[in-house]
């Protein structure tokens, strides 16, 4: 037995049942909150999602409007039907991304 601490694994720390815990950012038109919010609505997980109005360094392609960032976290299992319910809902595909949350903490740090 040994009193030093185990190093670090190489396997994810963020991962349960359903998979490794992933960070979805989304950026959107203000104009365009609720329609974001509504269709987030209909996933069959909960979420809590922080909201940052306006991010103004990322500007509406060709408008000039400030965009808002919509981030939650989600399990990767649950990564296809977030997919799902942002194409069904109009949002475009290059205004999203996920990463795992552990990459995403370590780049704040």
């Amino acid at each position: 037995m040994s009193v030093w601490p185990t190093p670090l694994s190489a396997s994810p720390a963020l991962v349960s049942t359903e998979g490794e815990l992933q960070s979805v950012r989304i950026a959107v038109d203000p104009r365009l909150l609720e329609d974001l919010l509504e269709a987030l609505s209909e996933l069959a997980f909960p979420i809590n999602p922080q909201i940052c109005h306006p991010v103004s360094d990322s500007l509406c392609a060709g408008s000039g409007i400030p965009l808002t960032m919509v981030e939650f976290p989600a399990y990767s299992g649950h990564v296809d039907q977030v997919c799902r319910v942002l194409d069904r809902g109009g949002f475009e595909r290059d205004s999203w991304t996920v990463t795992s949350m552990l990459d995403e903490l370590h780049s704040r740090s």
